[in-house]
């Protein structure tokens, strides 16, 4: 995000503000800008005496505001972070009359994580006159492998396209945990090599040969042996591949054949940018809506909706997920 890049490098060049308030649904960015603040405003030195950490369940506003106020020891800058502020939503408020006469001497952080400060209070508009107000936005799954490509490169690593949503398809778009795993594969694989789907497999525990994205490619291509042989797969391993999961990543697989059919123009480029996926996967797309005229799409999106319904244990009368799994894909195929 480049809003938390320009934060880093402000600070870097020395131009700090004395309240920072990160909030909004993605936890990831806050952390990180949280950390950057922490490894980089004082020395090493300087930080033993002049830097806190403070929880928001752990603590009132005015603890908050009468650590802000102290004066710093033998350094030009206190940082006061508090973490998990989400805690104080009740009375966050309370914190505009420090924010309308800050300690210019301190530079406060708050992380108010999965929640967003509300545009028509007080508290806003005093920290975006006076410091930061940073919102970090949780990203789409279609935007997920793009992320995924676009940090792994600024590190010095590629990654493929197939393999890059093997990842998004087991870890979601939750992006700390995929740092986490971004991390492993950094550690043991060389740059400017490609990762591919057997380095995922190896290092990090996803099979590339039975899984949600292989499925949908099963189906697409009406594969019915390789798709029961995934579905199979499925049924031993249930906890490792919830039916609810499978059910919504076919639903939007089916919603965006639909949204193809739909088109005027289904030049790649043109569906690409439609259907918000990656250039790489339009040929799938394209070989699958052969595959399934508009109607039977229709059909099997109401299919997958009353599956998705019995999976949630509706009218399922304790069937088990291996029955559910056949009944899902001979109502598909």
């Amino acid at each position: 995000m480049e809003e938390a890049k320009q934060i880093a490098i402000d600070i870097r060049e020395g131009n700090i503000k004395p309240i920072y308030f990160l909030h909004g649904e993605e936890a990831y960015y806050i952390d990180k800008i949280a950390d950057f603040i922490a490894e980089n405003v004082l020395t090493e030195d300087e930080r033993a005496f002049n830097q806190m950490i403070l929880y928001g369940k752990d603590v009132t506003i005015e603890d908050i505001v009468s650590n802000a106020k102290r004066y710093p020891m033998m350094s030009d800058r206190q940082v006061i972070i508090v973490k998990e502020a989400q805690h104080l939503s009740r009375t966050i408020e309370q914190l505009t009359s420090y924010v309308e006469h800050l300690q210019p001497t301190t530079v406060l952080v708050v992380c108010y994580k999965y929640k967003k400060l509300d545009k028509r209070k007080k508290l806003y508009k005093a920290v975006s006159a006076k410091g930061i107000l940073f919102e970090s936005s949780k990203l789409y799954e279609n935007q997920v492998s793009d992320w995924i490509r676009n940090t792994l490169h600024s590190k010095g690593f590629v990654i493929s396209p197939k393999a890059a949503m093997l990842m998004v398809e087991f870890l979601g778009a939750d992006l700390s945990k995929i740092d986490k795993e971004l991390e492993k594969l950094q550690l043991v694989l060389k740059e400017n090599v490609e990762i591919t789907p057997d380095d995922i497999e190896l290092h990090i525990g996803i099979s590339k040969d039975y899984n949600n994205f292989e499925l949908k490619r099963a189906i697409g291509e009406r594969n019915m042996k390789k798709a029961t042989q995934i579905v199979n797969y499925f049924a031993q391993n249930p906890k490792d591949n919830p039916f609810v999961m499978t059910v919504a990543l076919l639903h939007a697989f089916f919603v965006q054949l639909l949204q193809y059919h739909g088109l005027t123009d289904h030049s790649p480029k043109s569906v690409a940018s439609a259907l918000r996926i990656n250039p790489y996967f339009v040929g799938e797309i394209q070989h699958a809506a052969k595959n399934f005229p508009m109607k039977k799409v229709s059909r099997v999106i109401s299919h997958l909706r009353s599956m998705d319904l019995k999976g949630k244990g509706v009218g399922a009368n304790g069937t088990s997920q291996s029955d559910l799994l056949k009944e899902l894909l001979v109502g598909i195929i």
